[in-house]
């Protein structure tokens, strides 16, 4: 049996993590959902990996909720239809704030359809690349259901503003590579055959920064999102820096900048 989820060193400090249902564009099933969960468990205590790149085998990133099959759990067994429903619903969208736990970067490189499901993931990464081929939209609400489902309404308005994230959480219509790029929704678009590579440079960048630096960076900078003032965020990037200061990489950084070197991070 073919695992869903497939985890890969490629580089290092850099691990691929890849969707494996490409029969049905990567749709979520509850193997699939399991996999991510336990593969993020897994490389979240990995100190040797320091980002993750995360993408879809075949032609698509991930269609969403494989609608034939679904995604329900051993546990909703027997329980009633909204306990059930509320069982399923909270496992997904779980994975949302799990990647926001994870320390590691994860970087999406959209290969295809990211519908649905497939766009909280995407949103959920911290850095979006697109192939060109690479479609997104809101599909929940073209299903019956509401378009706020997934953390997709909380952030989508923080990547692309809320006028422009309310239209497509409304119409749910799919948007090219080309208007992902034009709105902020993804920083880079390349050729198909390009885009995991353009992931992994990109990948490459970070893993060049300090292991510490770059774990409270992501964690700064999504808690920022959530900051109600200025100053508040100020207070939290000073404590953030001095905590930084303390670790050998800033003089390690310093002493490769002087002596015109790579730096050779500890993580002490």
């Amino acid at each position: 049996m073919t695992d869903p989820v497939v985890v890969e060193p490629v580089r290092p400090g850099i691990v691929k993590l890849t969707l494996n249902r490409p029969e049905k564009l990567n749709a979520m099933n509850h193997a699939l959902v399991a996999g991510l969960y336990d593969a993020f468990d897994r490389l979240a205590a990995d100190r040797s990996c320091r980002v993750i790149v995360l993408t879809g085998a075949g032609r698509g990133f991930c269609a969403g909720l494989d609608l034939g099959e679904g995604a329900t759990p051993p546990a909703a067994a027997g329980l009633g239809r909204a306990q059930a429903g509320m069982t399923v619903q909270k496992l997904i969208a779980g994975l949302v704030p799990r990647m926001r736990a994870v320390p590691q970067p994860i970087v999406a490189a959209v290969n295809g359809a990211a519908s649905g499901g497939g766009l909280a993931l995407a949103l959920a990464s911290d850095v979006r690349i697109a192939a060109r081929s690479a479609r997104f939209n809101v599909a929940f609400v073209r299903v019956g259901l509401s378009g706020c489902d997934i953390g997709v309404s909380w952030l989508l308005p923080r990547l692309v503003g809320a006028s422009r994230a309310f239209e497509l959480l409304l119409t749910g219509r799919l948007i090219d590579a080309a208007e992902a790029d034009r709105i902020g929704l993804v920083t880079r678009v390349v050729p198909d055959d390009e885009v995991l590579d353009a992931a992994l440079e990109t990948a490459d960048l970070i893993v060049g920064n300090s292991p510490f630096g770059i774990r409270m960076t992501k964690e700064v900078m999504w808690s920022q999102l959530e900051v109600g003032s200025l100053q508040a965020g100020i207070d939290l990037e000073n404590r953030t820096q001095v905590l930084a200061s303390f670790t050998g990489d800033l003089e390690e950084a310093m002493a490769a900048f002087l002596e015109k070197r790579p730096p050779r991070f500890s993580d002490r």
